[in-house]
């Protein structure tokens, strides 16, 4: 079996990325600049860090899921980080080793581990959002896992068992409505369900989509009237699982398909465009612009998520594009918005699924094989199409940045963005409040430890529910 020691050499479990192994829980954090009085809640992100060393060859989205948290209140802030703790993990804490062989090297657990926790471990480690007055950490291929205020584990969430089949990792909350539009996907008939929770949290519609094969699909994007899928050719492959070998392969014969649902009429029939292949894992928003939707995401040619040998050479950097899908005349339009390589793209979720004028994408200062690393963000005018780039400074790590809404400003950038970064020199890591308007930091809360590199996050506000 690898051993912990072994496995740092992997530029995943290493650098950046290296798993910690406490949790900490510590008030009255150090503060260079002024934390804005209208900052009050908590800034949540998930990400994997790997609690025992891998029984085969690693992936990034094998991780055990850890939430690191900061709340702001009374002018203070406080940093918390906690394991989601999954039945998979709890019963691998009582083995003192690993169970679950991962998503490059799979391997099926004793038959008593599967009984008691599933063939395949809900690790819940890439994303956090809060509906209904419930958080939840999400991974795409398990139930949402609760957790409460402290982040404790209160466990899986099934929607008073109305939920059949797994939660994606990226629902979309409509601020208009306050539903909660998700899908699941799965490597078996059917291969896509798309579901909506009303704003008090109860799951109303789940509709079944026909898709001719098994596809990974990471992202939708949900404009005010319609719901958008990407049926794109990163294709399950099950027996090749079982047999330990990667279980998703790129088939690009396969082609491209973006599909539009009515999220008035979830049963009618879904409105394909036929694309050449290409990959995408983010959305940036979604909008109605009179019989045509508008969807920009971060574009890739091919699958590149480390499933392949070839993936390295073959995969160019993912960059900001936007898709017009005219829906009057069966015609799709393709652009591509920027040249820097980046992803983790954001809006103001306050400002979700309509035009709004400003996004914001991660900038990629490495994209070179498995190498990859953020140091700044680009902020985009979508409406006058001009950017302006963050940087967060000489030897810093950083990642998603997510938009903390300002109540007593107006405009779609009136907030702050909010993004763990790392020092590379010093070891040390930060949590970086830059005014979105201005583009300048006011503040920099100095975090208690490392916090290693991760996927996503939100602003939960004080007042939200």
């Amino acid at each position: 079996m690898t051993t912990m020691d072994d496995a740092t050499v992997d530029p995943y479990l290493s650098g950046a990325w290296e798993p910690v192994h406490d949790e900490l829980d510590v008030a009255d954090l150090a503060v260079t600049g002024t934390l804005p009085d209208a900052l009050a809640g908590s800034y949540l992100r998930n990400g994997p860090n790997l609690a025992f060393a891998p029984l085969g060859r690693y992936h990034l989205f094998d991780g055990d899921g850890m939430l690191h948290g900061v709340t702001f209140a009374d002018g203070r802030a406080r940093y918390r980080n906690r394991w989601v703790e999954s039945k998979g993990l709890a019963a691998e804490r009582r083995a003192g080793h690993a169970l679950y062989g991962g998503l490059s090297a799979f391997s099926m657990p004793a038959p008593e581990v599967v009984a008691e926790a599933g063939p395949m471990k809900n690790t819940a480690n890439t994303h956090v959002v809060r509906h209904a007055g419930r958080t939840f950490a999400l991974m795409e291929a398990g139930r949402p896992t609760e957790v409460d205020e402290e982040l404790r584990t209160l466990g899986e969430f099934d929607f008073d068992g109305a939920l059949v089949g797994p939660m994606t990792a990226h629902p979309k909350l409509d601020p208009v409505t306050g539903e909660l539009v998700f899908f699941g996907y799965n490597p078996f008939p059917p291969y896509v369900r798309v579901h909506v929770a009303d704003v008090a949290g109860q799951l109303v519609r789940s509709v079944d989509v026909d898709l001719p094969a098994p596809v990974m699909m990471h992202d939708v994007a949900v404009s005010g009237r319609h719901v958008v899928l990407f049926d794109l050719p990163a294709i399950f492959d099950v027996p090749a699982m079982l047999e330990g070998k990667p279980g998703i392969r790129w088939e690009p014969d396969n082609g491209s398909r973006i599909g539009v649902l009515d999220r008035s009429d979830l049963d009618a029939p879904v409105r394909w465009f036929e694309l050449e292949p290409f990959w995408m894992f983010h959305i940036l928003n979604a909008f109605d612009d009179g019989d045509a939707v508008v969807v920009d995401g971060c574009r890739t040619n091919r699958l590149n998520a480390g499933f392949g040998a070839d993936e390295a050479v073959a995969a160019q950097p993912p960059v900001l594009h936007r898709w017009r899908l005219d829906l009057a005349t069966g015609t799709v339009t393709e652009q591509q918005l920027d040249d820097r390589a980046g992803d983790f793209p954001r809006v103001n979720d306050d400002r979700a699924g309509e035009d709004t004028r400003y996004g914001y994408v991660a900038r990629a200062a490495r994209w070179a094989g498995e190498e990859v690393s953020f140091d700044g963000f680009v902020k985009h005018d979508l409406h006058r199409g001009t950017a302006e780039v963050y940087d967060y400074g000489t030897g810093s790590v950083a990642g998603e940045a997510a938009f903390a809404p300002d109540p007593t400003r107006k405009g779609d950038d009136a907030g702050w963005l909010l993004n763990y970064v790392w020092d590379r020199a010093e070891g040390t890591s930060d949590l970086v409040v830059v005014d979105a308007q201005a583009l300048e930091e006011v503040a920099r809360v100095h975090l208690p430890r490392r916090v290693p590199a991760g996927f996503h996050g939100n602003w939960l506000p004080s007042s939200g529910t």
